[in-house]
């Protein structure tokens, strides 16, 4: 049931934003954009409200339950660059905004290290919520499960490194650049 509320909020968060960016670009009212992105992170309250709210009531965890934390925490640590990477994206489609910029060498490898730096925010929150929730419940044999989610961090973790030192040693060459056509 668990993993039925994590779709279902991850599905939530996604179209409040996409809903967000439409009213704001497509439809002209930014205000109404605003609301729905301002909405969007109270969904992972919901869902951190349903997996502490199933423990409490006797539940025993499972990779479920440690997925929904790690859920929120990637939310937290990855939602503003993630809606802002949207944004650029929708403000040029929509409204006539800039192209968005392709990274490329130093600046390509500084934004890999700072992602880095986000999954670590994603780890810190992610087992900051699973200690409270074992806290809260109080029997380690119920919120075992919870553990098991951080294989899966770890493993991000080590593929993050792995990512920016790779882009540091060998640097993303920016693509080419189309030629105009000459008649």
């Amino acid at each position: 049931m668990i993993l039925a509320f994590v779709v279902v909020c991850e599905v939530a968060f996604w179209v409040t934003i996409v809903a967000g960016l439409v009213a704001r670009y497509v439809l002209r009212r930014p205000r109404l954009g605003a609301g729905f992105l301002i909405a969007a992170p109270m969904i992972d309250v919901v869902l951190l409200f349903l997996v502490a709210s199933d423990l409490l009531r006797g539940g025993t965890a499972s990779w479920e339950h440690g997925l929904a934390a790690v859920y929120i925490g990637f939310s937290i640590a990855f939602g503003r660059p993630l809606i802002a990477w949207a944004d650029i994206r929708f403000a040029h489609r929509f409204a006539g905004g800039p192209r968005p910029v392709a990274l490329a060498g130093s600046a390509y490898a500084k934004k890999c290290w700072k992602d880095l730096l986000r999954t670590l925010l994603m780890a810190a929150i992610a087992s900051a919520i699973v200690a409270i929730l074992v806290l809260l419940v109080g029997d380690a044999e119920r919120t075992e499960g919870l553990l098991a989610g951080f294989r899966i961090v770890g493993i991000v973790l080590v593929v993050d490194l792995l990512w920016a030192v790779s882009y540091t040693i060998w640097p993303k060459k920016p693509a080419p650049r189309p030629q105009p056509v000459r008649p």
